[in-house]
């Protein structure tokens, strides 16, 4: 460990006038510092990386939690910090941690709370905050932390002193674990973070251990069974939360073994195969609209599957709906069969009964037939518009060249308007929680904070798999500067933005020259419109990576083969395409209006 970082663990000259300094090398032994303190309670909890911008009063925090071995990760703005930390919890079950400075640098990391508690990702936050003796006096970044937090997370609070600092964290730990998982706080004055006390005084807690695995109950299962063994157009739908349960053996079975059609929502593509043959993700709207029995594992009814609502359901379709939290069982229609418990543990039960029936979907019916020919039907007109050969390129066009190159295993992350949606649909998923985007809360500037996480969690668990970001050009701009932390780390992402000068749809560069000529571009710009070509694969370049100014299929070709195939490197691959490139006409579009 570097000198320097051990001189401000254990000098009790670093610890100024607040700190006790001890009387004996005996008493040195016996003391430990707040810092040291949660730094260690981490450590206890098995947290493998934090997230953060260090400053008054947390520097020490960083320092002592790389002094036991957990990663510290420097972002460049606490919001991509806590998108990062929550990201963690996503892929590995354990809670990311995002250290924030007090005040202005907590209030960022709210939105990384937010996001996680609607994701429901496990996520711990701790924040640094002003010293208590200054408390109501107009302290250095005072603000109500405790209290903001409680609106943003599942368990806020401050501990009542350093020898509970450890009790504290382990609560956090558990409570963003446990139950729905989400976000937690854990407010630190400035004071403890130097102070010391003795090491006996301390109430140490062991590690919290996974959560306990909870089954529905058999009477229910037995009904939800019987509604799936009469039904005529019966549809699985995954959502995320099957991903995070783990539960995609199991799923796959149910898969299989019972000829199930299935629909993955967003990050749920990957649990079973976006290449199976019972995949309906092509056939969305019909698929949804026609089912008469829908399973629901882990999704909810909310407006990413259109409430569950006519026109987009049957009026009187049967809903079997899977979920660890009984609040949400029968939000905004009330379930034929409520299911709550553990998604694996009660796939695995439905399974067992559906399998005492020996029961199997036949394939050959007609509403079998119907998907297909609406899948078939939606493929080809993508592809027509993917072969369209007149510049600047289509959505559609680059993402079928990306297709080709794209490593089947890679964590795929994803953010934009129609980048995300036709991306969705354009590029598959072949492996669980590979794919990130902005989730239930349709949250923008996510990507580099999703993918840095990613690309940290695969360094040390999976190393050949590769991070590839795909954002529109408005959406990077959320997050930008996070490539130079990209670069620092020298993590090998590769980042694409698919650039349509806007926000939806932007201006070419004749219509932009023309407006700053006679007009004023506050007036006269439309809202949605950025800056033409601009080239922000230059950034990548300023910071040591590789950038590619991309125009052609020919140049993205040559681009994709030489950042995804050779060498890994941090790169970022701009891609030009025509400002009003749109989606194909769909039967319903994805936000449903409250006017519908």
């Amino acid at each position: 460990m570097w000198r320097w970082m051990g001189s401000l663990l254990s000098d009790p000259a670093s610890t100024g006038e607040r700190g006790m300094a001890p009387q004996s090398v005996e008493e040195e032994e016996e003391c430990v510092s707040g810092a040291q303190l949660i730094a260690e309670a981490l450590k206890t909890q098995n947290v493998e990386y934090v997230f953060g911008i260090v400053g008054v009063p947390i520097t020490e925090v960083a320092i002592a939690v790389q002094a036991s071995g957990i990663k510290y990760v420097g972002m460049r703005n606490e919001q991509a910090a806590s998108y990062a930390a929550s990201a963690v919890g996503y892929l590995t079950g354990r809670p990311g941690v995002c250290l924030a400075v007090s005040g202005p640098g907590l209030v960022h990391a709210l939105a990384g709370m937010a996001n996680a508690n609607v994701n429901c990702w496990p996520l711990v936050v701790i924040g640094g905050s002003s010293d208590r003796n200054q408390e109501t006096m107009g302290a250095f970044q005072e603000f109500p932390q405790v209290e903001a937090c409680r609106l943003y997370s599942k368990f806020s609070a401050r501990p009542s002193s350093l020898e509970a600092i450890p009790a504290v964290i382990e609560k956090a730990v558990r409570s963003s674990i446990y139950g729905r998982p989400g976000a937690c706080y854990i407010d630190i004055p400035g004071d403890f973070v130097n102070l010391q006390v003795n090491k006996s005084s301390v109430r140490y807690v062991g590690c919290c251990p996974a959560p306990p695995i909870s089954m529905a109950e058999e009477s229910a299962v037995s009904e939800a069974a019987s509604f799936i063994t009469r039904s005529r157009k019966p549809l699985l739908i995954i959502g995320k939360g099957a991903a995070y349960a783990r539960a995609e053996n199991s799923i796959r079975k149910l898969v299989d073994q019972c000829g199930l059609p299935f629909l993955p929502t967003p990050m749920g593509k990957g649990v079973v195969p976006d290449d199976h043959p019972y995949c309906v993700a092509a056939a969305r709207s019909r698929a949804l609209q026609s089912a008469d029995v829908i399973i629901l594992l882990g999704a909810r009814l909310n407006w990413i599957l259109h409430f569950g609502l006519p026109p987009r359901f049957q009026p009187d379709v049967k809903i079997i709906q899977v979920d660890i939290c009984a609040e949400e069982l029968g939000n905004n229609v009330r379930p034929a069969a409520a299911l709550l418990g553990d998604i694996k543990a009660v796939t695995e039960q439905l399974l067992e009964h559906l399998n005492r029936k020996l029961w199997k979907y036949p394939s050959g019916t007609e509403w079998w037939a119907e998907l297909q020919a609406k899948m078939k039907s939606n493929e080809e007109t993508s592809k027509a518009l993917s072969l369209r050969r007149h510049l600047p390129m289509n959505y559609y066009t680059v993402f079928r060249h990306i297709r080709e190159l794209l490593p089947k295993d890679c964590i795929l992350v994803s953010e934009g308007a129609n980048t995300m949606d036709i991306g969705r649909t354009m590029l598959p998923n072949y492996h669980p929680r590979c794919r990130l985007d902005a989730g239930t809360f349709g949250t923008m500037g996510v990507g580099l904070g999703f993918a840095i996480a990613a690309a940290m969690v695969s360094k040390d668990h999976n190393p050949e798999r590769q991070v590839v970001c795909i954002e529109g050009d408005s959406a990077f701009g959320f997050s930008g500067m996070e490539v130079e932390t990209i670069c620092r780390y020298n993590l090998p992402i590769v980042i694409i933005i698919v650039n349509n000068n806007g926000i939806y749809g932007g201006l070419d560069a004749d219509t932009w020259k023309e407006i700053l000529e006679h007009g004023e571009p506050a007036t006269c710009a439309p809202p949605v419109s950025l800056l033409p070509n601009a080239h922000y694969e230059q950034i990548v370049s300023a910071f040591g990576g590789k950038g590619y100014f991309v125009q052609t299929p020919e140049e993205l070709q040559a681009a994709l083969k030489t950042s995804l195939v050779e060498k890994p490197v941090p790169s970022l691959i701009n891609v030009m395409i025509d400002p009003q490139s749109d989606r194909k006409e769909q039967e319903f579009h994805w936000l449903t209006r409250s006017n519908l």
